[in-house]
């Protein structure tokens, strides 16, 4: 399958990564990587990851890191990365 990103995940992304490279350059890529890599292991088995309160959402966790991928699939080939976000922030309306 194929990933395509929302602009919420986008920005997302960048605001995570710029934050923690203000924290730790050197890591910042690490975690971004590791975000990256867990979206690759949805696109992989897209059906693996929980479904959320909303059944059309599922939820990736990023093991090391403890950030949450929202996603949904959209159809046989193609995934939406809705958000991304820690697990220490306050829940998103979809969980």
């Amino acid at each position: 399958m194929k990933a395509r990103y929302r602009a919420k995940a986008i920005a997302d992304i960048a605001s995570i990564y710029l934050y923690l490279k203000k924290q730790n350059a050197a890591g910042s890529g690490n975690i971004i990587r590791s975000i990256y890599e867990a979206i690759g292991t949805i696109t992989a088995a897209p059906n693996a990851a929980e479904r959320t309160d909303d059944p059309a959402i599922r939820l990736k966790i990023v093991p090391k890191y403890r950030y949450k991928i929202f996603y949904c699939i959209v159809d046989g080939d193609t995934i939406d990365i809705l958000h991304v976000r820690h697990t220490a922030r306050r829940q998103w309306a979809s969980e």
